[in-house]
């Protein structure tokens, strides 16, 4: 048998498929959370979910999201599954959306993973629900978005609404005033699935994760598997 080179390590790919709603989140995991994790032994693959026969993204029922996860997770039962799904406008029937009591953003997250996992009932299923969306990691460092425009008092405004919460999370899930909702109404030429992961690239993981704790929380739970 033919020996290792002294030094030589073998790591033990762990590998973790992620069940996202659209093009932005598939982006931002490949380019930002894949290679990071690479270099950890965690191997990620983002899936786009399936809502309706050669349609993908977007979340217009859990009833057509559940089989894909139990699909998945029952597929490849060495691989953990896990999702990343916005806590904002998430569908009527999902685990526990009628039975969400007042509390923050993190809290009612919390509670949708836990009845979430319950549903499901498989051991290599790990929920994560972002809170309240994916634009609220941007505004872990809002300043970034002047490499978008050449308006300051527009990013200016951004970042005051940054700070003027204890956390990105809990910026709101008002149809008006969500995440997203306050970049487009700043920066009309936005576009998610483009300027969204590309800015979060410029912010970087560590940023995100230190302003975003149940996010942070997500990526703990993975670097522990």
């Amino acid at each position: 048998m033919e020996e290792k080179p002294s030094g030589w390590k073998t790591i033990t790919m762990t590998r973790i498929k992620l069940l996202v709603e659209g093009q932005t989140e598939e982006v931002f995991v490949r380019e930002l959370l894949q290679p990071h994790y690479a270099r950890m032994g965690l191997y990620m693959t983002p899936i786009i979910v399936s809502t309706s026969p050669g349609y993908k993204g977007g979340m217009t029922s859990y009833a057509k999201v559940r089989p894909q996860i139990q699909r998945l997770c029952l597929q490849d039962p060495e691989a953990w599954i896990t999702t990343m799904f916005d806590l904002y406008a998430l569908p009527t029937d999902f685990p526990g959306k009628s039975l969400v009591v007042q509390g923050s953003g993190q809290q009612k997250a919390q509670y949708l993973e836990l009845q979430m996992a319950a549903d499901i009932s498989l051991r290599n299923f790990l929920p994560y629900v972002q809170v309240h969306e994916f634009e609220a990691l941007l505004f872990s460092q809002a300043e970034k978005f002047s490499e978008w425009t050449d308006n300051l008092n527009t990013v200016a405004g951004l970042v005051s609404v940054a700070k003027a919460h204890a956390s990105p999370e809990d910026i709101n899930d008002s149809p008006h005033t969500a995440p997203s909702k306050r970049v487009e109404a700043a920066i009309p030429a936005y576009q998610k699935t483009f300027h969204g992961p590309l800015i979060a690239c410029e912010i970087g993981l560590d940023v995100m994760r230190g302003a975003c704790p149940h996010f942070n929380e997500w990526l703990i739970r993975m670097e522990s598997l």
